[in-house]
């Protein structure tokens, strides 16, 4: 053996085998883990007040699962807004982390109805405007834009409304500057912003692991105001339950 750790030629070669019996081995798990998926999920989070961010990115990175965030300006529970210069720091990590990113428009407003070409559109503070196709395209690029300036990267051509709540209008505006909308399942909804009195955070996890099924998109929040007490602990046990049923976790493709 010393003679032949001596020989350089000798030790390439071991290395060479040794470096093909991991690849080997790398490539059989992996084939394992894909044995083992009977379905795909697809994890979703709106920025909210951003509470429990740090919290959900730690559970994500130790699951080793990826998801798709949905970004606005809301303010956070820091008292400063979710795509504010302080929180680069967090975006730049899950960009380097490989997860997706959407719109969730810019003030977090409400798109209410249709008033012939244009839309109602209710802020939070309660007041309405009524926007055009380009002024609806501006609330859904705005993100993008401080994005880029907090990352460098672009968000993919997906958005989401606030409340889920859409318009012919709003919709048909969306696609015609290249964002496509995405809700979630009946199922997906995992009642993270409900009154923790009535819907208590075991009766949350139960439903989603009883009723999710292939295919669903499901959706949370970084934080919530009104929520006595927080479902963003119990996502460590949602997916390590959805794992143990034999589902894989992706982020959602730009296009369907």
């Amino acid at each position: 053996m010393t003679a032949l750790l001596r020989d350089p030629l000798r030790r390439f070669l071991l290395r060479t085998c040794l470096l093909t019996a991991h690849m080997t081995l790398l490539a059989s798990a992996t084939a394992n883990a894909s044995d083992q998926c009977h379905g795909t999920l697809y994890l979703t989070f709106d920025t909210g007040n951003m509470r429990h961010a740090e919290l959900i990115a730690d559970t994500l990175a130790r699951q080793q699962v990826h998801a798709t965030f949905f970004l606005a300006q809301e303010k956070t529970s820091r008292g400063d807004h979710a795509l504010d210069p302080g929180w680069a720091p967090y975006w730049q990590a899950r960009v380097a982390e490989g997860h997706a990113f959407g719109s969730h428009t810019w003030r977090h407003g409400s798109f209410r109805e249709d008033s012939g070409r244009q839309v109602r559109y209710r802020l939070p503070d309660g007041s309405v405007e009524t926007l055009d196709a380009p002024a609806v395209c501006e609330e859904l690029q705005r993100p993008d834009r401080r994005f880029v300036e907090l990352t460098g990267r672009r968000l993919d051509p997906l958005w989401r409304a606030p409340g889920g709540r859409t318009t012919p209008n709003t919709l048909a505006a969306a696609r015609s500057c290249g964002y496509r909308h995405v809700g979630w399942a009946a199922a997906g909804f995992l009642g993270d912003e409900l009154p923790s009195e009535t819907h208590p955070n075991a009766l949350l996890l139960r439903n989603a692991l009883d009723h999710l099924k292939d295919g669903d998109i499901v959706m949370a929040h970084l934080g919530i105001w009104s929520r006595k007490d927080p479902f963003a602990p119990m996502l460590d046990a949602l997916i390590g339950g959805l794992k143990a049923k034999g589902f894989c976790f992706a982020t959602l493709p730009a296009r369907p």
